[in-house]
């Protein structure tokens, strides 16, 4: 989930100060709010539409990078239960404030990886939707298109859990959303029994990591694989992919395509994009 793009008003300019950094944070924030909770309601529809292929009233689903809490929000409406993940200590109370009364969500304030322990979490203040623990993806960025002006200032140390971890506290999900800019390889490195469907988020100036993420799906299970570009809410191929023929699709990718998200779902046989 990225959006790089600049808005019409710049974040407030100050000094060095605490004041300065907790105002930048904050402006920040309330732009996420905007973009991703407000100003993207019209997107709701479209997006309930495409999670609903893997979810149904009832079912677990794990939102790993909640982020300000978009996907929470539909995975909701869906009727469904849900364990969000967010290690960015301001989000986190701004999802307890949204979310926290919800006794169908559970908010996780951790980072995830391939095994247990610390994590720094470098963040972007104005910018909370690209802070990573992956310093590749900050060198990565770096200079590329689309990422101009992109700076990742303030670092804080966050626990690290794993997604095995959260199986075994919480049970079995019907879906993981997997969106933690650099590091989805660590996540699923941490997984070792295959969920019925997942997503994970791929960027085109790190394109090593999205096939590292095919890679590891299939040893964990036999899945097929199908992509979403950006924020569009729909499924590119009208047919499900084996694992070379989306990798393929990755490197073909033009720099410009920026991101997306590759969904993944145990293969039952089934070659259509219907729902599972």
């Amino acid at each position: 989930m990225h959006d790089t793009t600049p808005l019409d008003r710049q974040p407030p300019r100050g000094g060095a100060g605490t004041a300065a950094r907790r105002l930048l944070q904050a402006w920040g924030v309330l732009r996420s709010l905007w973009i991703y909770r407000i100003r993207g309601r019209h997107r709701h529809r479209a997006m309930d539409a495409l999670y609903r292929q893997f979810l149904a009233p009832g079912d677990l689903a794990f939102d790993i990078g909640s982020h300000v809490g978009d996907r929470i929000a539909c995975f909701r409406r869906l009727g469904c239960r849900v364990v969000a993940v967010e290690p960015q200590p301001m989000l986190v109370r701004v999802l307890r404030g949204l979310h926290g009364r919800d006794p169908s969500v559970v908010l996780v304030d951790s980072a995830i990886g391939a095994a247990e322990g610390q994590l720094d979490l470098h963040l972007n203040l104005p910018n909370p939707t690209v802070a990573t623990g992956s310093p590749a993806f900050i060198t990565a960025a770096d200079g590329a298109p689309r990422w101009e002006g992109q700076r990742w200032t303030e670092t804080v140390t966050v626990p690290v859990t794993t997604l095995d971890a959260l199986v075994r506290r919480h049970g079995m999900p019907a879906f993981v959303k997997i969106d933690v800019e650099g590091l989805e390889g660590d996540v699923l490195q941490g997984l070792h029994e295959p969920v019925p469907a997942l997503s994970f988020e791929f960027t085109t100036i790190q394109p090593e990591v999205a096939l590292a993420c095919i890679e590891r799906c299939m040893q964990v299970g036999q899945y097929r694989f199908n992509a979403a570009l950006g924020e569009s809410q729909s499924l590119l191929h009208p047919s499900w992919l084996d694992a070379d023929s989306m990798a393929a699709w990755l490197r073909a990718l033009p720099a410009e395509a920026n991101s997306g998200d590759v969904y993944a779902r145990l293969d039952t046989g089934r070659d259509d994009a219907s729902p599972v």
